[in-house]
């Protein structure tokens, strides 16, 4: 049985697959723009950033792909859309940095991780370049040989 990756009690929810698929270059900090049934929902841990990925419009980044579950004892007057974007907060400077990095350079943003910093929800965003399927194998290699490693070590 596998085991499940403790998490901080402030995160909310993780993209794994991000950090295997992509090479992380630089990391942001970002508020995200949500309504009163996500962030309920968010208190819940019903929010998933499997299939998720940031777009840029206008200048302005937003979060695609993100499921947030919406309870079931929600209001009667609220139509949730658990897959709407949502729009992402960061500073001109920084949007600016990443919309550069984006074009010039052929960066991709993802986001890494969802989580509360003083009763906000935060989305920790990173500027990244994609994996090839060699780098996949390679990581996967390395990740295999520090685990035979440790268990030899803690076997003595």
């Amino acid at each position: 049985m596998a085991k499940k990756k403790k998490s901080k009690p402030n995160d909310i929810a993780q993209n794994r697959k991000a950090r295997f698929d992509y090479s992380i270059e630089e990391e942001f900090e970002a508020g995200v723009a949500l309504q009163g049934w996500e962030v309920k929902s968010l208190r819940e841990g019903r929010a998933q950033l499997k299939e998720s990925y940031v777009v840029i419009l206008h200048g302005e980044l937003f979060l695609i792909g993100a499921h947030f579950s919406p309870l079931r004892s929600a209001s009667s007057h609220v139509n949730p859309d658990p897959a709407r974007s949502r729009k992402l907060l960061l500073h001109k400077r920084e949007i600016s940095k990443l919309i550069g990095a984006r074009e010039r350079a052929g960066y991709t943003i993802v986001p890494l991780a969802l989580y509360w910093k003083r009763g906000r929800v935060k989305a920790k965003i990173a500027l990244a370049k994609g994996k090839r399927q060699y780098d996949k194998r390679r990581a996967l290699k390395q990740r295999e040989w520090e685990r035979d490693r440790r268990r030899a070590l803690k076997a003595r």
